[in-house]
């Protein structure tokens, strides 16, 4: 008889640490993920939509990162890349359309104005460059 009430004992307070933890965990806000990307844009919203390819910075005036980004994405721009920084406050409207949540994003569209790649964070020089190079070398194959 003292083993069925231990055991009763032990699953009472079980069910009781498991509805504490969960009601911290539930506190009835939605789940956010960030660093959510778009896969495509319309070309029509950033500046030269006829380049074969763009390279988007979504930044915001406030982040420290984004101006290291600005650096490593400003020499992309070329007759055949149209680099566009897209600042917050500035240009809240695209950030919403494209549901960007984490600055500094870049992303990388083709002529269509499918995301073909992307950085949450201040993307590496070298990581950056060498991904646009080897999209526009399968492009040409």
């Amino acid at each position: 008889m003292l083993r069925v009430v231990l055991v009763l004992v032990l699953i009472l307070t079980a069910f009781g640490v498991a509805a504490v933890v969960g009601r911290r965990k539930d506190d009835g806000r939605p789940v956010t993920t960030r660093g959510k990307l778009p896969t495509h844009v319309r070309r029509s919203d950033f500046a030269r939509p006829d380049a074969s390819w763009l390279v988007v910075l979504f930044s915001s005036s406030t982040c420290a990162s984004c101006a290291e980004a600005r650096t490593v994405v400003e020499p992309l721009e070329s007759d055949e890349v149209a680099v566009t920084e897209v600042e917050f406050t500035a240009e809240r409207e695209l950030h919403e359309r494209y549901d960007i949540d984490a600055v500094p994003s870049v992303i990388l569209c083709d002529g269509s104005g499918a995301v073909k790649a992307s950085f949450v964070g201040p993307p590496k020089a070298a990581d950056l460059w060498s991904t646009l190079a080897e999209l526009r070398d399968q492009e040409i194959d």
